[in-house]
């Protein structure tokens, strides 16, 4: 490049700037490795939110209300859409012919989801047995919650009004709990598996509201 002078004498070349050399950065390869490994996780994290809104399956659910020992029939029960409820082991809707005839082990309640483990080929009360329920508050059960197979005691307590009565003495009665329900007021239903020959007298002793209930095996 040239210059005019001002004197006219002609034109002098003036310096020419060298190029700038633009450094251009290094990738840091562990960071490379970094970026890599977050997109992969990204991805199989969105397959696997997509996978568990697919995985929606058809189960079994309670339709109506199914007693302790009745039998369960296809009426007691509808099909329902669950979406990743693999967890709960409910029953499939594919597996409703082993599961019509069944009786049901616990009180079925009608809007939950049925599983193998409240229904059994076994029979309830087992020979020279009948069963009876108690009404409890909720201060005279032994447990917060006593479950079927539980092995309890039924102990008499006192007759205030007869001091003579041969039941004063703590009579006591084994049973065998095949369900609890908790009615709206929350009290408790007890439902026993008893000796017949226990029978009259724990009905009358809970007429009498002489009844004390004793956890002595959990099932």
């Amino acid at each position: 490049m040239s210059l005019a002078t001002r004197n006219g004498t002609g034109s002098v070349d003036a310096p020419v700037s060298p190029p700038k050399v633009v450094r251009q950065r290094r990738v840091r390869p562990g960071l490379l490795g970094l970026a890599v490994l977050l997109i992969a996780l990204g991805g199989l994290g969105a397959a696997f939110a997509v996978t568990s809104v697919r995985a929606t399956g058809s189960y079994l659910a309670v339709a109506r209300p199914v007693e302790v020992g009745r039998e369960v029939t296809a009426a007691d029960l509808i099909t329902v859409q669950v979406a990743g409820g693999q967890g709960l082991r409910p029953v499939p809707a594919g597996r409703l012919d082993e599961v019509v005839g069944k009786r049901a082990a616990v009180t079925l309640v009608p809007g939950t989801l049925l599983t193998l483990g409240q229904v059994t080929d076994n029979p309830l009360l087992g020979p020279d047995q009948q069963q009876i329920a108690l009404g409890l508050k909720t201060a005279q059960v032994p447990a917060r919650q006593l479950h079927p197979g539980d092995k309890v005691l039924l102990v008499s307590t006192p007759d205030r009004s007869n001091t003579g009565d041969p039941a004063a003495a703590g009579t006591r009665f084994s049973a065998t709990v095949i369900d609890m329900v908790s009615p709206a007021n929350d009290d408790k239903v007890l439902y026993l598996a008893l000796p017949t020959r226990d029978v009259p007298a724990v009905v009358a002793l809970t007429a009498q509201a002489r009844i004390a209930v004793v956890l002595t095996e959990a099932a």
